[in-house]
């Protein structure tokens, strides 16, 4: 039943959030002060997890979707005992705080997902619904449930418009998610008014068609029904809950309930001291908690660290019995590899002809599955020809959780998002294909993978006009250099098999975020590395491929994937005049920026100015390596529908073009 102490810590959620806001004057009140009590309810009553250690594995995972809402929150966060202190609640969105204006993972203890951009906490919470099932078929054994617990999260109408949601809620519907549930905070009201003017359509029944299981609560406040309705949810096992919970933005406040200021405002310090008349609550001191509040929500801690004790005990004796698995589980959830995982990864012989890239990043992803059996992904709908598919593993699906291979669909945002919360989730490392021209559409999810730090890596396939006659639409020209403007994101373009081996180490070893492969539909020869220098130099961004002996070249080449083969060509030519010229591999930028100043002036040398750069994408970026007085060969316009054999011709990318564009900078006067 619902008591009078339940509705003073109700109130003092809200009114937590509220003077948060109105002391950095600037945040987003309503939704925390209308959404109170279902958070309440949920992380009191259900929401298994220990303050003292957020990052318990057998944790309930908490996703605020509405990430605008974040001072709801860090007041809960700093009632149940972790630590966040109520000084950390009066630094709200200030510089250098532990609470910024939106929920930032790694900063503040207790968020589990950095969230704002509508959509993309809905869609992560899936993915670490889909790696909390991935890991319990693997380890769960009769009497040992170690891996079981669920994601909740609160989502909002502005959730629910995103298409990311659209794609994901379908996916998660359809792998009947059971330990997934959504609390919607249905409040009607969006930055420009009512939701009446723009989203009318019966959100519940789209749901329905999902496959999801939906529960309708009209009256927000109704605690009761809150916590009957998660409880149904929790036995509906077969499907993801989604429990929609007709709320009003801005609760308590007279002047500002039901309004859309309410959402981006603060309340004022008018309508604050009438909102807190209100609710019958002191009007000073601010940040104020009543000790009756504080003493209901202490046993928090005690409980988490009971059931946290209570789970270590359920392990040591699994471990007794499972051995084996055990010291499995342990490194999955480690991030640790077994010893020689890369042994079986291919040295591919020098081959003329050789093979596309994205061949081969097949062959060395499957080298590399057999030995890291927590190396799961897909692609979006593209697996025979991205080269994502792990042969001899079963599909993720509701009969086979523990199937590797994921199926995302023709849904390449939800798919990024999903990485990102098989990511944050751990014990799994995620992965993700589809052509290079839709990496467009992940951009949102691999930005925050790259602010969130996350090892995720991303196949990205058909990396330039070599695609041929697809045409325009789907030849990849801007998208190199937008990946590469993303912080945090290394972009790596190998230029042959052996290097594509080398990129696929680099991804699983990065610990500071996600690797984006970029990989040719057409085949490349394999260079021979008894002349070459050894692949193993791509894990340095760039490096002498040719003509390292001149300690002063009068011409440095530079260029990645595809393009290394037609400046080597371009070299041989050269040599004939003269000229002495340095091919430079640069298959990563971000690798290349990481090294030390002596080693980018050893391959760069300042003094050599005659510098063309050669890569079939936008030149965009390639001027702080060539300087004012280089060249770059690129593709400034959009391709063209034909073989990329004519496109590479027609667009000058060929070893005349290069010759002749090196040759007049060279003997230019002066």
């Amino acid at each position: 039943m619902t008591t009078k102490l339940d509705e003073l810590c109700v109130n003092t959620i809200r009114m937590l959030s509220a003077d948060g806001v109105e002391k950095a004057n600037s945040g987003h009140p309503g939704m925390p002060m209308g959404a109170a009590p279902m958070a309440y309810i949920l992380w009191t009553r259900f929401l298994q997890h220990n303050p003292l250690n957020p990052k318990w594995p057998a944790r309930d995972r908490f996703v605020l979707s509405a990430g605008h809402g974040s001072m709801l929150l860090y007041s809960l966060l700093h009632l149940t005992g972790y630590d966040l202190s109520l000084d950390d609640l009066r630094e709200f969105r200030q510089w250098k705080s532990r609470t910024p204006g939106h929920p930032e993972y790694r900063l503040t203890p207790g968020v589990e997902i950095t969230t704002g951009p509508l959509g993309q906490g809905f869609a992560g919470g899936v993915g670490m619904a889909i790696a909390e099932r991935f890991l319990a078929a693997r380890f769960n054994r009769p009497d040992y449930p170690i891996v079981n617990h669920f994601t909740y999260g609160i989502v909002s109408d502005g959730d629910l418009m995103e298409g990311v949601t659209h794609e994901t809620a379908s996916l998660a519907g359809h792998l009947r998610l059971g330990k997934l549930i959504y609390l919607y905070d249905d409040n009607h009201i969006s930055i420009e008014g009512s939701t009446d003017i723009t989203f009318t359509e019966e959100t519940e029944d789209r749901f329905r068609a999902y496959g999801w299981h939906v529960q309708i609560i009209e009256d927000g406040n109704n605690l009761e029904a809150i916590e009957d309705a998660i409880s149904n949810a929790r036995e509906e096992t077969d499907s993801p809950s989604l429990i929609a919970i007709r709320t009003h933005i801005g609760y308590g406040s007279p002047g500002k309930v039901d309004h859309p200021s309410a959402h981006g405002e603060p309340l004022g310090k008018d309508e604050i001291r009438l909102t807190k008349e209100n609710l019958n609550w002191p009007i000073e001191p601010s940040f104020f908690i009543p000790d009756e509040v504080a003493d209901h929500f202490q046993p928090t801690v005690e409980k988490g660290k009971e059931n946290e004790d209570l789970w270590k005990e359920m392990l040591r004796s699994y471990t007794q019995e499972f051995p084996d698995l055990a010291e499995e589980w342990r490194r999955f959830m480690d991030g640790e590899f077994p010893e020689g995982w890369d042994r079986d990864i291919p040295c591919f012989p020098a081959d003329p002809k050789g093979m596309a890239t994205r061949v081969a990043s097949g062959t060395v992803l499957n080298a590399i599955a057999e030995q890291i059996p927590n190396l799961m992904g897909g692609s979006a709908d593209l697996a025979p020809s991205n080269k994502t598919e792990i042969k001899g593993e079963e599909d993720f699906q509701p009969a086979a959780y523990s199937g590797r291979n994921l199926r995302f669909g023709v849904r390449e945002h939800g798919m990024g998002s999903i990485l990102n919360g098989m990511a944050l989730h751990g014990g799994v490392i995620p992965y993700g294909g589809t052509f290079l021209i839709f990496s467009d559409y992940m951009r949102p999810a691999i930005r925050l993978a790259a602010l969130m730090g996350l090892k995720v890596i991303y196949i990205f396939t058909h990396d330039s006009i070599g695609l041929g006659e697809d045409g325009p639409t789907h030849q990849p020209i801007e998208q190199l250099a937008a990946l590469r403007a993303i912080p945090g994101l290394t972009v790596i373009r190998p230029c042959d098999g052996n290097e594509t081996a080398e990129a696929w180490k680099v991804a699983l070893m990065s610990d500071s975020g996600p690797v984006a492969l970029a990989l040719t539909r057409q085949g490349l020869p394999v260079l021979d590395r008894t002349v070459y220098p050894t692949a193993e130099n791509l894990t340095r961004g760039a490096y002498i491929l040719r003509g390292a002996k001149e300690s002063r070249p009068d011409l440095i080449l530079i260029s990645t994937g595809s393009e290394v083969h037609i400046a080597l060509e371009a070299a041989k030519r050269i040599d004939e005049s003269g000229v002495k010229v340095r091919v430079v591999n640069m298959p990563s930028w971000e690798l290349f920026d990481r090294q030390d100043e002596a080693y980018r002036r050893q391959v760069l040398p300042l003094e050599i100015k005659a510098r063309v750069a050669i890569e079939a994408g936008i030149s965009q970026g390639w001027h702080r390596y060539v300087g004012d007085e280089g060249r770059i060969i690129a593709l400034d316009r959009f391709g063209a529908s034909a073989p990329s054999k004519i496109l590479y011709e027609k667009f000058g990318f060929t070893p005349e073009n290069v010759v002749e564009t090196a040759l007049t900078l060279v003997k230019r006067p002066g």
